[in-house]
């Protein structure tokens, strides 16, 4: 089981693009194949599954873009992105894109075949949400690889009497040619067998008796490592753990991280003052003004700071700061700016713009700002260990619906409240938006998507206030987080993200993305897209 990290699967990638689930995942994968090709790509060949989520989001909501900017050995955040599509074309590698029926068991299947003048290679992989993927098979041979490890491939002949390396060591020793903290798998391929040698670095294979030798490098910002154990998965586990001595949930935090990280203290305080930092720079940019072409909304929370610093809106008090800023990083988001995942760049906003706004309000400092989201991050370790946070698996339940959770938490934590209190906020948040659908307007993930982070930062904030007064939340959130998933798989496919029910399918969305269609093959003109 991969042991969740804060910053690996929750607060976290720092990156562009409207979506974590396409955007980020795919430019991870795209990452791993460039280096199962040695980074030389002539031809990519890229089939989605007609019953997925892919065939009918992959262009608008950024697959091709993450995808792209991956096969160009490009970071999440890279300023080039939104032109990925022509600098693929410009560093000739030819693309095709189709649609197969192969009958996916998950929404988010990437099928790759890579090809150079030297070799081929299939890569099969799926965005799990929140930027996070598994590669679950490669040239035919099921396989994992999450991106956290770095990955050595070795082809060999698999004659009985032939060893590994030149020291004369079989497979079956694991060869000291392999450190010992190395995981090491065997596959039978006939007259051939691939060893996959999973490590915190890449092995040693001067001495091997290889066909093939791939290395593909980690693309996740904390790197896995073998016989890892961290104090707690769930939140009735952390209780157990923690019993009576009441430990702030940020605290927690910290001792989860600094174990699952190998981290210091400092060092994950640190780290997430860093994303704050991150963060608050992208609402100011938001408030100042963006521009995107393809988009649905534009400009808006300027227009709403000028009203409110004016005394023109209702007395929301913190709220109309935190709508302010939820709306600025939702813009940001739709612009191609630098956000950050928080669960997920569809519902990137709610968390950190309710989080930051009110410590501006109580006037709290970045750190203060950190330990919250630590806490917030902590209630989604929680949540991705036992379920998800991909929208075309869960509807915006999981998404929005986790991201009022993990916000509560934080509010909590702002507030001086206690382990208890946050937990119970969280519980309530998160019961209020069970069922939750996605349905993206315009096959954009604009709107609905920026009332719903405005609803879900507005809930963790009423529900901060009552577990503080001492509400009973009556369901435990290990429960609730069951619930949801429980929901999830009796949730149509046409309510989890596909474009295919609710407001995507009204008669005015389906005209706002035909227009913006339009305009978008006007200016691409001949581009070598499919």
């Amino acid at each position: 089981m991969n042991i969740v990290s804060i910053f690996n699967d929750v607060i976290g990638p720092v990156m562009r693009g409207p979506s974590s689930s396409h955007c980020a995942a795919a430019l991870r994968i795209g990452r791993l194949a460039r280096d199962l090709m040695d980074g030389e790509i002539s031809e990519v060949l890229v089939e989605f599954d007609r019953a997925g989520s892919l065939p009918t989001t992959h262009e608008s909501q950024g697959s091709d873009m993450g995808l792209f900017g991956g096969l160009l050995g490009w970071d999440a955040d890279d300023e080039r992105l939104p032109n990925s599509t022509q600098a693929l074309s410009e560093a000739g590698i030819k693309l095709r894109i189709e649609t197969v029926d192969v009958g996916d068991p998950h929404p988010n299947t990437y099928r790759l075949t890579l090809t150079n003048t030297r070799e081929m290679h299939t890569l099969i992989a799926i965005s799990t949400g929140g930027g996070m993927i598994d590669v679950i098979e490669i040239d035919g041979v099921p396989l994992q690889m999450d991106g956290g490890y770095h990955e050595t491939l070795i082809w060999q002949h698999r004659e009985a009497d032939t060893p590994v390396c030149h020291s004369g060591r079989s497979a079956a020793d694991r060869c000291a040619c392999f450190t010992s903290d190395a995981e090491v798998l065997t596959y039978d391929l006939g007259d051939k067998q691939l060893i996959q040698v999973k490590a915190a670095d890449f092995a040693g294979t001067a001495d091997l008796k290889s066909l093939s030798v791939k290395k593909l490098s980690p693309v996740l910002p904390v790197p896995s490592r073998q016989n890892l154990h961290v104090p707690f998965t769930s939140c009735a586990d952390m209780l157990r753990h923690d019993g009576a001595q009441n430990t702030p949930l940020w605290q927690l935090a910290i001792e989860y991280e600094r174990t699952r990280g190998n981290f210091t203290e400092v060092e994950v305080i640190n780290k997430m003052t860093d994303i704050v930092r991150i963060l608050r720079k992208s609402i100011a940019s938001g408030i100042a003004g963006t521009s995107y072409e393809d988009r649905v909304l534009h400009h808006q929370s300027g227009r709403f700071a000028e009203m409110m610093n004016a005394g023109r809106l209702l007395d929301g008090g913190a709220l109309n700061r935190i709508i302010l800023y939820v709306t600025a990083l939702m813009e940001v988001k739709s612009s191609m700016g630098v956000i950050v995942a928080a669960p997920t760049a569809g519902a990137c906003a709610a968390l950190p713009g309710a989080v930051i706004a009110m410590a501006e309000s109580m006037n709290q400092s970045e750190e203060d700002m950190a330990k919250a989201m630590l806490a917030a991050g902590l209630i989604g370790v929680f949540i991705a260990t036992r379920w998800t946070f991909a929208a075309e698996v869960g509807g915006c339940q999981a998404e929005g619906g986790a991201a009022a959770c993990m916000a509560a938490a934080a509010l909590v934590t702002l507030a001086g409240g206690t382990r208890d209190q946050a937990i119970a906020a969280s519980s309530m948040a998160f019961q209020s938006m069970l069922g939750l659908i996605c349905d993206p307007i315009a096959n954009r993930v604009e709107a609905p998507c920026l009332g719903k982070n405005v609803m879900a930062a507005s809930n963790a904030l009423s529900c901060a206030n009552m577990a503080l007064a001492g509400y009973d939340p009556l369901i435990p959130l290990d429960e609730v987080v069951d619930a949801a998933k429980a929901v999830a798989e009796h949730m149509p496919r046409e309510h989890r993200c596909t474009s295919l029910g609710g407001l995507a399918i009204t008669p005015t969305s389906l005209e706002i993305e035909r227009k913006l269609a339009t305009l978008k093959s006007k200016d691409c003109g001949s581009c070598a897209c499919h």
